[in-house]
């Protein structure tokens, strides 16, 4: 007898996708496009129009599901029944679209005819300061699981998830590349909150003594991954790279500002010396792995356009 071949996920290309939007009206113009997608993200209209609106329709299903399992549970335990945010996770390598895609989402969402509160976070504000990552020798490993403040960003998905009001979630500047002492965002109680990061997928280490432990991925409802071959992200690495030197590196209080004193050469050896030092051995061995754990993966071909959907099977 043949053995089964178990697949997890139903498969699209963009055309069957697109299709699911069914009737669903779209609810931004190409200039809500254009202020939304990040550096180096050529993403268009149509493309937004043809992923997205299918997604956030698919979402809004799913939200509701969750919302009357809520409801059940809620009745059952005799509990009061108090907002529970639905939280979507997306994570995918550095360069890869996380932010346009995060942004464009969170805003198609927003445009419900409900008009829920939704609010975007990243878990750059749980990165140690960079004080903290020169003591734990950590500086060359920021953006890898161990640089994180995990425990921190636990506590911050449990207060959400949990209805608490006003949780703080400490601010990182990409300007002076650390988080700012001090200085926080308040996220207040939102109907859904999105939190885009490399590791949020990321299970940790199980313990052998088979004692329960939380993950940050225990609190999402709906995960997404965004998935391109190596080629393509280092292609994409570089070219932001070249636009940061040209724009934000430029102003003197960047951490970065040094690189616009640099010949070509030293600037181009420096980039990709961080992409394959650093960023690729953080993509192989902890951001790839979790790629089989998201709910939907959407792949990029080297246009940096979406070319596949596939949609975890339920």
């Amino acid at each position: 007898m043949a053995k089964r071949k178990l697949e997890p996920y139903h498969h699209f290309t963009k055309a069957e996708w697109s299709r699911l939007r069914a009737d669903e009206p779209m609810t931004l113009n190409a200039s809500d496009i254009e202020r939304l997608r990040a550096l180096n993200d050529p993403i268009s209209y149509t493309e937004a129009e043809e992923i997205y609106l299918p997604l956030s329709r698919l979402i809004s299903l799913y939200v509701e599901a969750t919302q009357q399992l809520h409801r059940a549970s809620t009745r059952f335990l005799g509990a009061d029944g108090r907002k529970v945010p639905y939280i979507i996770g997306v994570a995918g390598s550095v360069a890869v679209g996380k932010s346009t895609t995060s942004r464009i989402l969170r805003a198609m969402l927003q445009r419900w005819p409900s008009s829920p509160k939704v609010d975007l976070v990243t878990t750059d504000g749980f990165l140690y300061s960079n004080k903290k990552l020169d003591e734990l020798k950590l500086a060359d490993r920021k953006g890898f699981p161990e640089s994180y403040d995990r425990t921190a960003l636990i506590a911050f998905l449990s207060d959400i998830k949990s209805g608490k009001p006003e949780v703080g979630v400490p601010i990182y500047s990409h300007l002076v590349y650390d988080v700012i002492e001090g200085q926080q965002t308040i996220i207040d109680r939102p109907d859904i909150l999105i939190v885009e990061g490399l590791n949020i997928l990321q299970p940790g280490e199980l313990p052998k003594s088979g004692r329960p432990i939380v993950f940050a991925s225990d609190f999402l409802d709906f995960s997404i991954f965004i998935d391109a071959d190596e080629k393509d992200l280092t292609t994409w690495f570089m070219e932001r790279f070249r636009r940061l030197r040209q724009t934000a590196f430029a102003d003197p209080k960047s951490f970065f500002h040094r690189f616009t004193t640099m010949s070509t050469e030293e600037a181009e050896a420096f980039g990709m010396w961080a992409w394959t030092e650093i960023n690729l051995p953080n993509l192989r061995d902890n951001i790839v792995p979790t790629r089989s754990r998201a709910d939907l993966v959407l792949t990029k071909g080297p246009g940096h356009t979406i070319d596949r959907v596939d949609l975890r099977k339920i």
